[in-house]
Parts: C-alpha cells; structure tokens; sequence
C-alpha cells in the first residue's frame, strides 16, 4: 500500500473531494455524499429527500433519463443511489479510464430537471414502495422501532416517509428542499481507486462552478436512553420478527471501536453469544446485533426472526444474555476472535476500489477526516477488554425499545 496516497481539494463553490488513489488499482469508484437526509427534513416534508433521490435520474438540462441510463450502460458503470437517516448518495464503480466520463454524468445528474410530470409520475412509484414495504417482512418494524426509541429526535423520521406526507408534497416543497440541501458546501465528492486526481478537480471544478452555496445546519443532539415493548399483530405473517434498539456510541465518539467489536461478540450472524443460544440451538431462524453510528449519537440494533410461539422465550433469553454480559462483560479470547473478524473485513473489502470509497466517504461526511486501512487495522487491535466494559456502562443493552411484529398479539413485560 505504499503507493496509496491520500488528496483532498475543495473548489472555489464550497464542494469538497476527497480521494484515496492507488496507481495499481483496476478500478475507480467514485460517489457524491449529499449531507441530507430524513434527520433533515420536517414534519410535512417527510420522505422528501428519498424521493428527491428518485427524481434526480428523471433527466437534467442536458440529458434525458433513457440519456442518463444509457450512457451509465456505454461505459461499463455499476451506478446507483440510495438514502438513509444522514446522506444521500449518487455511486458510481468503472474502469480507470472511464472515470472522467462517469464523474461528467455523476455531476451533471445532481441538477435534475424536478419537472411536474415526472413529480407527479416518480410519487405514485413512492407510494407504491412505501406499501410495500408494509407488506413484505419485517412489515417496517426497523421504521416503527427507531420511532419509538427517538420519538422527538430527528431520527425518529422514516427514511421513505408516509403515505400522508408522500401524497401531500408538492414540487415546490422539494425544489426549496433541493435548493437548500444540495447546497455545494453540503456535497462531497468520495473516489478511491486508479485516479487521475488533478484531471478529476480541473473536470468538477469547471463544472460545478456555478452551484450555489448556501449555510445548511444540522441538530445533532444525543438521544435519550429509552425502552418499551411494542406488539404489532400483523396476520399475514408466518413469522415473528423483533427490533430492538438500545443508545450506542455517536460518529464522532472514540470507543465507537470497542462498540463495533462488542456488536460482533454478543451478536454476529456466525460464533457470537446471539448465535450459541438462539441459532445454534433452533429458537430463533436470524439473529444479530449490530451498531449504527450517527452524527450526534447512536445505536445498536438487534434484528430476531422466529417462530410466534417462541416469541416470550426469545425475549427472555435476550434480556438474560444482555444481563450477563453486562455484569461480566467479555473475554480476551472474544476479544481476539472478534479482532480478526473485523480486520480482516476492513482488508478485503479494501480490495475492491467501490467499497474502499464508501468507507472514505462515509468517514468524511460523518467527521470530517481520513483514516487509513492501517490506523483502522491499529484502532481495532488496541481496543481492550475495559474499553468493552466501558462501552456496556454507558450504553447498556439491556435497556432497549423492542417492536415484535408477527401473526399474533405479544404480551411481555
């Protein structure tokens, strides 16, 4: 990796970039991070950005959107979009010498058209994936579950919104929406891979120069420890599916390492606490932890699939487990194995130039600086068994908001 560099450059309208470039990648992968997303929004304009996403593809002033398509397809692209609680982000993977080809497309996307047909078209396919959504597994349990464990906090706002706020936006809502957020001090472009980092500044730079800049702000305020237990009877399900969320370290917060390894150790899909007790021994069909990390504050998160009438005990053995690893916390030898799990993910994921962008991207977005594979490599390997002690101190998981969503009626306390 000795010929990994690292550059940053922001343009005279505010846009950042940011790029790890390898010389002896075969690929480029390269995204726009709008800072933006359901966190963001208000009351009456839930849903927006995800659907802004959606109308971004619908055509610029110089593109169609069968133009946009096509072209992504011409020069090889793996592209898409997506939007979560805090961005919005437009990727692209090619060949090293498409990438300034991809990056024109990318740049030229991200000032859409926002016509009134295409609003009124694109809200009916809205409509239509927030319905299903309702209807297939887990019946939106994630949605309903961090909006009874934020409830007032910007992050209790479901990513695709509702159907009464999807119906009643208008295209003047978005457009002040767009205007506002997609701000070129509120962008930063990500790449990793083979680049040609002075032809990639010169490129944007001319062709993001007239992007307005306007001040954006953010509240990101930690979350209030909560808990409670939802039961949600939804007939058409044969299984039982269980959310839970307890408070965890925020982005910016230094054990956010300890609090990835101690996800891996109590609930990691494979050799995790979750798994001896709930997979291994037939209770339960799916069960992780995992943490998720936000500007401001955090959670983990436990996703549990298994049948109705195991329902009670699963929530039993869960509650039991969590005690115990609260009192007792985890062993050196756990510790170790989970090191080795996340390293090595962090090295072959590295391999490919798409995923190394996301992880530099992210990082960025969220606080505002580059980490190598290396320092993540040394960061994970010097967390010790106290830092995991610390971590379960001050975020326990045994005080969680829990939404079971299946055939029958719940009753736990």
């Amino acid at each position: 990796m000795k010929d990994v560099t690292f550059r940053q450059h922001t343009l005279s309208s505010g846009l950042q970039i940011v790029a790890e470039c390898n010389p002896n990648a075969y690929s480029t992968g390269m995204a726009y991070f709008v800072k933006t997303g359901a966190r963001d929004e208000t009351p009456d304009i839930s849903g927006v950005s995800h659907f802004l996403e959606h109308m971004v593809f619908k055509g610029t002033p110089t593109r169609t959107a069968e133009q946009v398509n096509q072209q992504l397809d011409q020069i090889g692209s793996q592209s898409n979009a997506f939007t979560s609680e805090e961005q919005t982000v437009y990727y692209c993977a090619v060949l090293p010498e498409y990438q300034l080809e991809a990056l024109e497309l990318l740049s030229d996307i991200l000032r859409p058209l926002l016509r009134q047909g295409d609003f009124d078209t694109e809200k009916h396919v809205i409509l239509e994936e927030i319905a299903k959504y309702d209807d297939q597994p887990p019946f939106g349990a994630h949605e309903k579950a961090l909006a009874y464990h934020f409830q007032d906090h910007p992050l209790a706002k479901s990513v695709l919104g509702t159907r009464e706020t999807v119906s009643a936006l208008t295209r003047e809502q978005m457009l002040e929406y767009f205007n506002r957020r997609y701000s070129a001090g509120n962008i930063v472009l990500a790449m990793a891979g083979n680049i040609d980092f002075e032809a990639v500044v010169a490129q944007v730079e001319s062709q993001t120069s007239h992007w307005e800049n306007y001040n954006t702000h953010r509240d990101t305020p930690r979350a209030n420890p909560n808990s409670g237990f939802y039961s949600i009877e939804k007939p058409s399900a044969h299984q039982q599916y269980i959310i839970q969320i307890s408070n965890g370290p925020a982005a910016e917060d230094k054990n956010r390492y300890a609090s990835r390894l101690l996800g891996l150790i109590f609930g990691d899909e494979n050799n995790s606490r979750l798994f001896w007790d709930l997979i291994d021994t037939g209770k339960a069909e799916y069960a992780v932890v995992e943490p998720s990390e936000y500007q401001g504050t955090g959670i983990f998160l436990s996703y549990i699939c298994c049948q109705p009438e195991n329902t009670s005990e699963i929530l039993d053995l869960y509650q039991k487990l969590a005690r115990d690893i609260q009192e007792h916390g985890v062993t050196q030898e756990e510790l170790e194995l989970a090191k080795s799990k996340v390293c090595s993910h962090i090295v072959l994921r590295a391999e490919r130039a798409a995923s190394r962008m996301f992880s530099i991207g992210n990082n960025w977005v969220q606080r505002g600086e580059y980490t190598s594979i290396q320092q993540s490599i040394e960061r994970f390997q010097n967390v010790t068994v106290s830092d995991i002690a610390e971590v379960l101190e001050k975020y326990p998981l045994t005080q969680c908001t829990s939404v079971a969503i299946g055939p029958t009626r719940i009753e736990h306390k």
